[in-house]
């Protein structure tokens, strides 16, 4: 198909190329829907990636990440709760994510979990089809033309913009621009048929960009005329920054929060970039880096206890693993190794956890059956002592390998060369 910009609504460009999907999910009313988020909320969002940058320029100085003084107020205070978890989230023990091609949709959908979250972010590379394609596949979804489970959706974080929509000359950012055709068209949809529009929201780095989501949510529920408090998301607390800041993220969510999820690889690289000038914080090879290290162990720790002290889940990570069909010893050590980590995360407190392969889901399934018989564990509230310099621990036994660079640089090739191909979602070594 070729390229084409069409104005759709005066200063609106659309600059993909039209297809089947893009003639039913960008509508008139959908477009200027998006016109008025971007409108709304670009100014602010340039300003807090500004913010970004001036953190990054202090730690680079040498200050340390640490809570916040001026919020303390917000973490002291025991009597503030999020939402009371929408219709279908109550129980959330497993979990699926993956991208939104058709096939992958389906297969997800067919998984024996709880949810399916639709992933326009991580596993999805960003090209316009993908994108469209993908909203069409969901649109499709929720109308029962293909099998659906209760259905989830990550939009891209407010980093990323989408180039092939701008505004008044500006490209929309992508978190706006996959949360609006989404909401737009899904929204009261999903009411009717008991549930409702429910995201993940990714790369957070601080409570200022919740405060941000909420705005956005109050908004667009006011915009379709449907209650504020009917969106619910899901926070992923995988910056360094972000980890200090969770009450907070709760607290500007509160009435839109379902929680909050333990986004383990990107935590543990954001801990690698934030600090990637100061020697005394390098991490040995990414195999040594597991879930029980100090600073990791304290992450948990302190994103359950922070979760349930607000009456919201908390959600485990994603088991990475697939299936290996070549050899049956290395594939049962495999399953072992979800198993054992399934089992970590359910005693550590959780309520749930994410699998990225549909053969992982009985696994977790049985674990979090056999020991959270009741729909989640808000009421388990450990008490836990996390301080800074827990969380900023970088002691991590192991060593820095030859090998484990070589794995590394494999790793970065093979998922770049995936990237350009536009598939986000790709199993190297046996892992997704």
């Amino acid at each position: 198909m070729s390229r084409s910009t069409t104005s759709t609504l005066d200063s609106v460009s659309i600059l993909g190329a039209g297809n089947d999907a893009s003639r039913r999910i960008l509508t008139k009313d959908a477009v200027k829907f998006l016109a008025v988020l971007h409108r709304s909320f670009e100014p602010t969002r340039r300003h807090l990636l500004k913010l970004r940058e001036e953190r990054q320029v202090e730690t680079d100085k040498g200050r340390l990440p640490d809570f916040l003084p001026e919020t303390k107020h917000i973490r002291d205070d025991k009597n503030w709760k999020g939402a009371a978890p929408a219709p279908g989230l109550v129980d959330r023990r497993v979990e699926i994510t993956g991208p939104t091609d058709r096939k992958m949709v389906v297969n997800a959908l067919n998984s024996d979990v709880w949810a399916y979250m639709a992933d326009f972010e991580d596993s999805n590379g960003p090209t316009w089809d993908n994108m469209i394609y993908g909203q069409a596949n969901l649109y499709d979804a929720i109308r029962r033309q293909v099998d659906f489970r209760l259905g989830e959706k990550e939009t891209r974080g407010w980093h990323l913009d989408e180039k092939h929509f701008t505004v008044d000359g500006e490209p929309i950012s992508g978190a706006l621009f996959d949360f609006g055709l989404y909401f737009f068209h899904n929204a009261e949809e999903l009411i009717s048929r008991g549930a409702g529009p429910y995201f993940y929201l990714p790369k957070m780095e601080s409570h200022l960009e919740a405060r941000l989501w909420n705005d956005v949510f109050n908004t667009a529920q006011d915009y379709v005329g449907i209650p504020r408090g009917t969106i619910r998301a899901t926070v992923l607390i995988e910056t360094i920054s972000a980890v200090f800041e969770m009450d907070e993220i709760i607290y500007e969510l509160r009435d839109h929060s379902s929680g909050l999820n333990c986004g383990r690889w990107d935590y543990i690289f954001t801990f690698l970039k934030r600090f990637r000038n100061r020697p005394g914080f390098i991490l040995p090879d990414r195999a040594d880096v597991t879930m029980t290290v100090p600073f990791m162990d304290a992450y948990v720790k302190l994103l359950i206890s922070t979760c349930h002290k607000r009456g919201v889940h908390a959600m485990g990570g994603m088991a990475a693993l697939i299936p290996r069909k070549d050899d049956t010893a290395a594939n049962a050590e495999a399953m072992e190794s979800v198993r054992a980590d399934k089992l970590r995360e359910v005693l550590a407190g959780h309520d749930g956890t994410w699998v990225a392969h549909p053969a992982l889901a009985s696994i977790a399934s049985e674990v979090f059956n056999e020991h959270m018989p009741t729909a989640n564990q808000i009421f388990v509230r450990p008490e836990v002592d996390v301080k800074r310099d827990d969380l900023l621990n970088p002691v991590v036994p192991g060593r820095i390998t030859d090998d484990g660079v070589r794995k590394n640089l494999h790793i970065t090739l093979a998922y770049m060369e995936g990237w350009l191909r536009g598939v986000g979602c790709s199993a190297i070594n046996y892992l997704m």
